[in-house]
């Protein structure tokens, strides 16, 4: 029989995904939010596990949610006498949100959300699975939390540090720790440098197992991941776009899932103003080393007239855009120069098609196509991501402004999963030892 898995906080699917192509069957999964929802069921149902027979996934906090209802939805399924009866759960996967832990934008150690890896543990503690995977992002390894009381009732004092602290969780309900390690998506199949912590836990009695190793294969490029999904581009059809296309996850009858067709690759219009500005930018290039090389360089903006028109409407002053395009002109351009041609997101990087992608992110504006000047579709970020082609990203497009507190658009999902191919390699060490 196949492993029997759960994912909580499973957003998308992505941990799933992966865990899926290791061959295990996911009986159960959790998260918030609507939209992934419709997302993560649409996906299971393509593949064939559906809600109620084979498969259980319940919308809501994990702080309501008690782990006797956990019991309650697995016993409620159709196979569970045939699959799941007097068996124990082989691992649990989970990401608790990392918005509290990230060292991208400001951290906050008093973000509610680093407190929810104590309902995981609860949720461990109750369902007591053989083996436990929980990820996230690097500045989780030295974030330090005040006066945490841990499951058991443990007090853990002052400027305590996060991994100290699960280690010890984990030992007091019954399980033995590795050490956290620092993950790299790319030695693993994604095109992307995307780096996250795993911790991986064991129950007393059970063996101990190991992390993956890299994987030996040269490491796949932005172009042979997207470069099909382009107009003009010309340059074959990796493995990395065949596996993509045919799809590497199979259904519940063990067979691939294709796509029939290109989904999520809606291309964005943008003005003529913003195609301008993109153009400048060459491939491997973001803002700053782009200010660099205009200081260097120079750059005539004559060549630009929409972006030109563009400034005009900002300043309303004629000498003094005379004067700034002649300072791009020569490089003697200031910041300020800069900003008012090329915005303030000094973050916005021109993906290099022969290299691999820096860590994926949930707004698409920060990114520029190596092919087009645009930004990356859905499927592009996706398949930056290792996702199957087959993988339908469900609601919004995207969203803006306070929206984004509460919706989450196909970008967010995409920018917020774990790669599936991460996931995978995590799921197959793992199987070694169940």
């Amino acid at each position: 029989m196949k492993p029997l898995a759960i994912d909580l906080f499973c957003g998308a699917g992505g941990v799933s995904e992966g865990v899926l192509q290791a061959g295990y069957h996911i009986i159960y999964s959790s998260d918030i939010n609507e939209s992934v929802e419709e997302t993560y069921k649409n996906r299971h149902e393509q593949l064939g596990y559906v809600q109620g027979i084979n498969t259980f996934f319940r919308r809501g906090d994990i702080r309501e949610i008690e782990s006797s209802q956990i019991l309650e939805d697995l016993r409620s399924l159709e196979v569970y006498d045939s699959i799941i009866k007097d068996r124990e759960i082989d691992v649990i996967f989970g990401g608790p949100p990392c918005q509290g832990f990230s060292r991208a934008g400001r951290r906050d150690k008093d973000d509610p959300r680093n407190l929810l890896f104590k309902e995981y543990l609860r949720v461990i503690n109750d369902i007591r699975p053989r083996y436990v995977v929980m990820e996230n992002v690097m500045g989780f390894m030295d974030t330090r939390l005040d006066g945490f009381i841990g499951v058991k009732g443990e007090e853990y004092g002052m400027h305590k540090l996060m991994p100290d602290i699960l280690m010890k969780e984990f030992e007091l309900i019954g399980y033995h720790t590795l050490q956290t390690q620092i993950l790299d998506a790319s030695d693993f199949g994604v095109p992307q440098r995307r780096k996250r912590a795993i911790f991986i836990a064991y129950k007393n009695g059970e063996k101990a197992p190991s992390y993956p190793a890299p994987s030996l294969q040269t490491k796949v490029t932005v172009g042979e991941a997207i470069s099909d999904l382009s107009e003009g581009t010309d340059t074959g059809v990796s493995d990395y776009i065949r596996d993509s296309r045919e799809g590497r996850t199979r259904d519940v009858f063990g067979n691939p899932v294709s796509a029939p067709s290109v989904l999520n690759n809606e291309k964005s219009t943008h003005s003529l103003a913003i195609v301008e500005r993109f153009s400048i930018f060459k491939e491997g290039e973001n803002a700053k080393d782009l200010f660099k090389r205009i200081q260097l360089e120079g750059l005539d903006l004559t060549a630009y007239p929409n972006l030109v028109n563009e400034a005009r409407a900002k300043i309303d002053n004629e000498i003094e855009l005379d004067f700034i395009m002649h300072n791009f002109k020569t490089g003697e351009i200031s910041e300020d120069d800069f900003k008012l041609f090329f915005t303030k997101k000094m973050n916005r990087f021109r993906f290099n098609s022969k290299q691999i992608a820096p860590t994926v992110v949930t707004m698409p504006d920060d990114y520029i196509s190596p092919y087009e000047d645009r930004i990356p579709t859905v499927r592009e970020m996706a398949r930056l991501q290792s996702f199957d082609d087959s993988f339908a990203f469900l609601g919004k497009r995207t969203t803006g402004g306070l929206r984004r507190r509460v919706e989450v658009p196909q970008y967010s999902q995409v920018g917020n999963a774990v790669p599936p191919l991460l996931a995978r390699a995590i799921a197959l060490e793992l199987k070694k030892y169940l």
